[in-house]
């Protein structure tokens, strides 16, 4: 007999004081583990000396419960191969339950959660695949990833690979890679930092809950674009976090919106490069009238980077940490956007005062990106191997932006406007006045059809109907059958004027 699985170890628990021998007792709490299901049918038990010796009673008394398991059909003993749980039990057998709890029948009050729960429960949408489609956001393409590369990097990093390795590495980060990283922002984005001011995290997300977590007390006011992402307000939520949200429009948050509602208030949360999901960058006059709010009133800003790299016409804008004179900018990035989702490296550039502050709550976190990962990295991005992906991932991505306008300008002329899109990895599709996006989004979801509304991302009013489509990781083909099934979606909903 051929087992799928061998039980790791069986907790029986013996008393030696009761009447009942132990072989019984025994023999009762494998059949337990058979009847509940906890050891299923057809997996191998642990031989009689090896189960003797984690029980600590003697080999013939495991032998005289394997007997008994066998005779009343629980198991089946094979020859030079072990004992295994029976594919069938007598109907009477399988009826069988354990011997009821004395506290199962106590009454019990149900507990609660904490409310910050239910208040994440509230702003959560449902996720229906895990495998990235037609119209998903924030995917780069990660068919165009340099397998081949990386597997030869990893390969290398394994040979090369020290004992203290496979421990945990600094809080901080593996040193390598903050020195890419530092290196790499202030010639790409224009940032102002050293090695130290870098933390490496498993995401953006971690980023947004450990600055969260560090600056803010509960009940202190933060600021928060309207709209935007889900996970943001959701770190806000888990901190406590009074929220005012910002309106932004074609310039951006509206900076004197936010000081007009909370002008002493503790955090900003701004995406200035590429405001998700409205997609607009953040003027300069705003740039600079939100740093002057935040150095004169001793507030923190927090600028996500998410995706600011793919950028189709001109220069990408230099960073807001850059413009920032009085160390008040915190800036998080990620590579999981950029290179591929499951790697699990981003990374916060906080001022020199706020280091060890850091450290200090990361510790307590111990959601440590992998170490060897990050080795990797590091000499993907010392080696120029990031630089040179990130400049195909451009054209591609154009390719890809330029192959969703098409399909939305063929299949839905009439239904669908999709404004120019300059920056990112995702574009907004405007809805005739009137229609529901919430129900649109719905049909497209039943024909397999990932298109967020975005009267989802706003807590205020939604001004206009629009869908958030995403088409990075996407190929032309796949966005093209895409549209026709959004298109047959939409058609089948009626327009309110």
């Amino acid at each position: 007999m051929t087992a799928f699985a061998e039980v790791p170890a069986l907790l029986i628990p013996l008393d030696s004081r009761l009447a009942e021998p132990l072989y019984r007792q025994v023999y009762r709490g494998i059949r337990e583990a058979i009847l509940s299901g906890r050891v299923p049918a057809g997996v191998r038990l642990p031989s009689t000396r090896r189960l003797a010796a984690e029980l600590a009673v003697s080999r013939s008394t495991v032998l005289l419960a394997f007997d008994q398991l066998n005779a009343e059909g629980y198991t089946i003993g094979a020859v030079g191969s072990g004992s295994y749980v029976a594919h069938q039990i007598p109907d009477h057998l399988s009826r069988a339950r354990p011997e009821a709890r004395t506290t199962d029948s106590l009454p019990r009050t149900p507990g609660r959660v904490a409310t910050r729960t239910t208040r994440l429960q509230g702003i959560l949408r449902p996720t229906r695949r895990f495998y990235p489609g037609a119209f998903w956001p924030g995917v780069p393409p990660v068919d165009q990833f340099p397998l081949g590369l990386w597997s030869r990097l990893a390969t290398r990093c394994y040979r090369d690979l020290s004992v203290s390795q496979l421990y945990h590495g600094p809080a901080a980060g593996h040193p390598p890679l903050r020195n890419a990283i530092a290196e790499y922002l202030t010639a790409a984005r224009g940032t102002r930092c050293s090695p130290d001011q870098v933390i490496v995290l498993s995401s953006a997300q971690e980023a947004l809950e450990l600055a969260c977590r560090v600056l803010l007390d509960p009940g202190d006011v933060a600021w928060l674009e309207d709209p935007s992402w889900v996970g943001v307000h959701g770190a806000m939520i888990s901190a406590g976090a009074s929220i005012l949200h910002v309106p932004v429009d074609d310039d951006g948050l509206v900076v004197a919106e936010g000081i007009g509602g909370a002008p002493h208030a503790r955090l900003a949360y701004v995406s200035p490069s590429h405001q998700f999901p409205l997609g607009v960058t953040m003027s300069l006059d705003r740039r600079l009238a939100l740093l002057e709010w935040a150095a004169r009133s001793g507030a923190w800003i927090l600028e996500d980077d998410y995706d600011s790299e793919f950028r189709y016409t001109g220069r990408p804008l230099a960073a807001l940490q850059g413009l920032d004179t009085a160390g008040c900018v915190l800036y998080i990035g990620t590579f999981n956007k950029i290179l591929f989702p499951s790697l699990r490296i981003g990374y916060v550039v906080v001022p020199e005062g706020l280091v060890q502050d850091f450290l200090s709550v990361r510790r307590l976190g111990g959601q440590h990106a992998s170490t060897i990962n990050q080795a990797i990295l590091a000499d993907f991005i010392s080696e120029g191997h990031y630089a040179r992906h990130l400049r195909r991932l451009r054209t591609v991505c154009r390719e890809r932006r330029d192959a969703l306008l098409q399909a939305a300008t063929e299949h839905l002329p009439d239904l669908l406007d999709i404004p120019n899109v300059e920056t990112g990895l995702h574009a907004i599709g405007w809805l005739p006045a009137g229609m529901d996006d919430v129900l649109a989004s719905s049909r497209a979801a039943e024909l397999g059809v990932e298109a967020a509304a975005l009267s989802s991302c706003y807590t205020n009013r939604c001004p206009r109907p629009g869908l958030v489509l995403g088409y990075g990781g996407l190929r032309p083909r796949d966005i093209d059958a895409g549209m026709r099934r959004l298109a047959q979606a939409l058609r089948t909903l009626p327009t309110i004027v």
